[in-house]
């Protein structure tokens, strides 16, 4: 494993705003948002950990992010305190030409079928960057649910 390269140059700290839909039809609801970038166990893998609230009440997660070795495939795994609760989700994705990653996992959503989540990070130019993700409904249908944008803080 190998902290993906196209996000090496994000290490940092960051602040921005988090977008936040409920469902297609609610209104967003957008907080203050904070980013920590960071490259752990000896550059194998990437922390992204971030704060944002709801409702005024703090709110934080972490994506742990790794590559595997000549493949393009991204490893990741994700949880929030809002959003995930007292699970984590495991994700597998990839890496495009311009170096934003895709990657999908699933959570239990009962007494239905389980539902997917993609998270995008789109690394952009260094100086912002974009977590973008993605509720998808069991049929395939994706719906925005977060859009986090940072910009390095100076």
């Amino acid at each position: 494993m190998s902290a993906p390269e196209s996000l090496k140059n994000l290490v940092g700290s960051w602040s921005g705003k988090n977008r936040l839909w409920l469902s297609p039809k609610d209104p967003v609801r957008e907080s203050d948002s904070t980013a920590s970038v960071a490259l752990i166990a000896q550059g194998k893998f990437m922390t992204i950990a971030y704060t944002w609230s709801f409702e005024g009440r703090p709110q934080d997660g972490l994506l742990l992010l790794g590559c595997e070795k000549n493949e393009n495939v991204v490893n990741a795994v994700w949880i929030d305190s809002w959003h995930m609760n007292d699970k984590f989700m495991v994700c597998e994705g990839d890496t495009d030409h311009k170096g934003v990653i895709s990657a999908q996992g699933s959570y239990s959503a009962l007494p239905g079928p389980d539902w997917g989540w993609r998270t995008v990070i789109d690394p952009k130019d260094g100086s912002s960057f974009q977590i973008i993700m993605y509720n998808v409904t069991p049929d395939g249908t994706e719906e925005l649910a977060v859009e986090a944008t940072y910009r390095r803080r100076k």
